[in-house]
C-alpha cells in the first residue's frame, strides 16, 4: 500500500520548476549553465514599490489579513480594472491570492465537479491541466500549431464543447507561445460561449502589461459575457514582482465569494506586506511598465534572428510576454553519440547536457513539436545561449 495519495502519486511535477532546479544542481556541481527554463523577469522590483512595503512594515501592518485581501488593495485592484480594462468589479467582487496560480486553482477547485470537461487550448500553462485533474475534472485539449499562431478558432471551440463542457482556461497574452488575441478573436469566441448557459472561462491576462502590439483586450469587456468570465491577473510579471506572491480575480460575486469560502480553509489572506506593496503598483500608471515591456521586446527580435539562423526550425512571431515557441520536429529521430532524439523531452535534455543550456520541453505545455526558450535574461546571456544550441543542435545527425 502507497503510504502518498493516490491525488499526489497522478500529480505531474512542474515541469519548469523541474528544469529549474536541475539547472541549479548543475551549477552547484559547478557547470556554466544558462537557463531559459523560468518564466521571471530579470528585472528589479520598482523602488517606490519596495519603499511601500518598508512603510508598512515600519506602520506594524503585519496582521492577518482579511481572506479576499485587504479592503484598500481590492479597491486599488478594482480601478486598475476600469482604467486599464474597462471593467467593472466592485471590491467584494475581488479575491487577492498568493500568486495567480492560487488564484486559478481556487476557481478550478470551486466550481469544477468530477467528470466534468475543462476545455484548454493547446499549448497551455503548465498548472492548467493538473489542477483540473486535482479538481477530478476532465481536461479537454484543442490543439493548433505555429501555422495558426498559437491561436484556436471558434470552430474548434464550438466543435470542443460537449453537454458535459463545464469551463474554458486559456491565457492572453499566452505561456509558452506569446500569442496575443485580438479583440475580435475574443468577440468571436465569446459569441461561441455565450450559447451555452452553463459554461465559464478564466482567462488568464498575468502577462498583460507585457503586450507588442498596442492595448490589451480582455474577454470580460463584452458585455453579453461578463458574468461568465472569471479575470485573472496579478503583479509577478508586468512589475517583477514574482517572489511577493499576488494575485488576483475579478468575478461574478458568487464566484468571488466561493473562492474566499476555499481560500478561507488553504492559505486564509494573502501576506499583508507583499498586498500593501502590489497595492501601489496597481496604482501607479502603466507607463511604468513601457520600459521593461520595451526592453523585451527587444530580446525577442535579438533572439528572432538568431534562431532564425538555425536550421530546421519554426517559429512564429510572439506578440506578448517573453517566450519564443519554436517547433523543433526536424531534429525527431535524429542521434549523437548516445544521444537518440524521440521528442522534445529528449531535445531539451540534449540541449541542456550537451550544450549547457536549460530550456523547457514542449511536452509541459501539451505540444510534444515544440520547445520553450524564455528570452527573460540580458542580451549577452541570450547571444551565447543561442550560439550554444545551435552548435549542439549541429551534431545531430
Amino acid at each position: 500500500m502507497s503510504k502518498l495519495s493516490d491525488r499526489i502519486n497522478n500529480l505531474a511535477e512542474s515541469q519548469t520548476l523541474a528544469m529549474a532546479k536541475k539547472s541549479r544542481e548543475l551549477q552547484a556541481q559547478g557547470k556554466d549553465i544558462i537557463s531559459l527554463s523560468i518564466g521571471e523577469p530579470d528585472f528589479n522590483t520598482p523602488d517606490f514599490i519596495k519603499d511601500a512595503a518598508k512603510k508598512a512594515i515600519d506602520n506594524n501592518i503585519t496582521k492577518y489579513t482579511p481572506v479576499p485581501g485587504i479592503l484598500e488593495v481590492r479597491k486599488a485592484i478594482s480601478e486598475k480594472f476600469k482604467r486599464d480594462n474597462n471593467l467593472n468589479y466592485a471590491a467584494d467582487q475581488i479575491v487577492v491570492s498568493t500568486g495567480a496560480k492560487q488564484s486559478i486553482a481556487n476557481v478550478i477547485l470551486s466550481m469544477v465537479n468530477p467528470g466534468e470537461e475543462v476545455i484548454v487550448p493547446i499549448p497551455y500553462w503548465v498548472s492548467y491541466i493538473e489542477t483540473i485533474k486535482l479538481a477530478e475534472g476532465i481536461p479537454v485539449t484543442i490543439p493548433t500549431s505555429v501555422e495558426s499562431n498559437f491561436k484556436i478558432t471558434p470552430e474548434q471551440l464550438k466543435k470542443a464543447i460537449t453537454s458535459e463542457t463545464k469551463m474554458v482556461v486559456f491565457s492572453t497574452p499566452c505561456n509558452p507561445s506569446g500569442s496575443v488575441y485580438s479583440k475580435d478573436e475574443l468577440k468571436a469566441l465569446a459569441e461561441v460561449i455565450i450559447q451555452y448557459p452553463d459554461l465559464y472561462v478564466i482567462s488568464d491576462e498575468i502577462y498583460e502589461y507585457i503586450n507588442f502590439i498596442g492595448k490589451h483586450e480582455s474577454l470580460a469587456q463584452f458585455d453579453f459575457i461578463y458574468d461568465r468570465v472569471i479575470t485573472v491577473n496579478g503583479v509577478s510579471k508586468g512589475y517583477a514582482m514574482t517572489g511577493w506572491r499576488i494575485g488576483y480575480i475579478g468575478a461574478p460575486k458568487w464566484i468571488a465569494d466561493a473562492c474566499e469560502k476555499m481560500q478561507g480553509q488553504f492559505t486564509s489572506g494573502a501576506c499583508s506586506i507583499a498586498q500593501m506593496a502590489a497595492m501601489e503598483g496597481v496604482k501607479a500608471e502603466p507607463s511604468i511598465t513601457y520600459e521593461m515591456r520595451d526592453a523585451f521586446k527587444k530580446r525577442r527580435d535579438l533572439v528572432l534572428g538568431l534562431l532564425k539562423e538555425i536550421p530546421g526550425l519554426k517559429m512564429n512571431v510572439p506578440d506578448g510576454a517573453f517566450y519564443i515557441f519554436p517547433d523543433i520536429s526536424s531534429y525527431f529521430g535524429k542521434s549523437y553519440n548516445s544521444y537518440h532524439i524521440k521528442n522534445s523531452n529528449d531535445l531539451s535534455m540534449f540541449l541542456l547536457e550537451e550544450g549547457n543550456v536549460a530550456l523547457v520541453s514542449g511536452d509541459a505545455f501539451g505540444d510534444d513539436n515544440c520547445i520553450r526558450f524564455s528570452y527573460a535574461t540580458s542580451e549577452d546571456r541570450l547571444i551565447e545561449s543561442v550560439r550554444r544550441v545551435k552548435e549542439a543542435l549541429a551534431k545531430l545527425k
